[in-house]
């Protein structure tokens, strides 16, 4: 008969239980996470990457827009000579798996986005290193990717867009507002021109619906 396996010695005392806690892991956010992370953090850092230019050049059917009427979203371009703003988020212990899972969902699964690691510099002026922060970036080969097209366009499919999340206006006033008030010494001349030629359509738009209005109210002349 085989003699049963003997138990595996017990580790040294001082060792059980002692592994070490995970680091804590950076997530960087340029469009909606700057002001809705939607997960639990320890803290945050406003601050930049640098070598991308953000863009709306990536199309939205679910959080801003629908299969027939997809809004505009941010995503970044590589650019050497650009930077960046938003928001970097630290999680740690428990909320590290919670947050990854919930981005995965909301940015890879339904957004169409990929992870990248990039060096986040906070804006305060004692900040030492850089920090490594995770990044989802949405490629030209996701099939939601729409490409570049003039301010004007971008800023009338944003007018007719909306979503799960919202109308698709919220979220490029929400990015503006959060650059003007959180970074003002910043440029960033795409998502501000975007801004502009969207206000400069609405009151047109609004003035033509006026329109159409009174019309239907105009009685029609009778013949004869």
């Amino acid at each position: 008969m085989k003699r049963d396996q003997e138990p595996a010695p017990s580790p040294p005392a001082g060792e059980a239980g002692d592994a070490e806690p995970a680091p804590p892991v950076w997530i960087f956010g340029y469009g909606s996470l700057v002001w809705r992370p939607g997960f639990e953090f320890t803290s945050r850092k406003v601050g930049f990457i640098r070598g991308y230019s953000r863009r709306f050049w990536q199309g939205d059917t679910f959080h801003r827009g629908s299969a027939k009427a997809p809004g505009r979203v941010v995503t970044l371009l590589e650019d050497r000579a650009a930077c960046t703003w938003g928001v970097a988020y630290e999680v740690c212990g428990e909320q590290i798996a919670a947050s990854l899972q919930y981005l995965n969902m909301r940015e890879a699964v339904l957004g169409g986005y990929d992870t990248k690691l990039v060096k986040f510099h906070p804006q305060e002026k004692d900040a030492a290193e850089p920090i490594l922060a995770l990044v989802y970036i949405a490629t030209p080969q996701n099939p939601s990717y729409l490409g570049p097209a003039s301010e004007e366009d971008i800023a009338a499919q944003i007018i007719v867009s909306s979503g799960c999340a919202g109308h698709n206006i919220e979220y490029l006033l929400r990015l503006a507002d959060f650059m003007r008030y959180f970074c003002p010494q910043a440029e960033d001349e795409h998502l501000f021109s975007i801004e502009e030629a969207l206000i400069s359509i609405l009151p047109s738009l609004y003035h033509t619906e006026e329109s159409l209005e009174e019309t239907v109210k105009i009685p029609q002349k009778s013949k004869g």
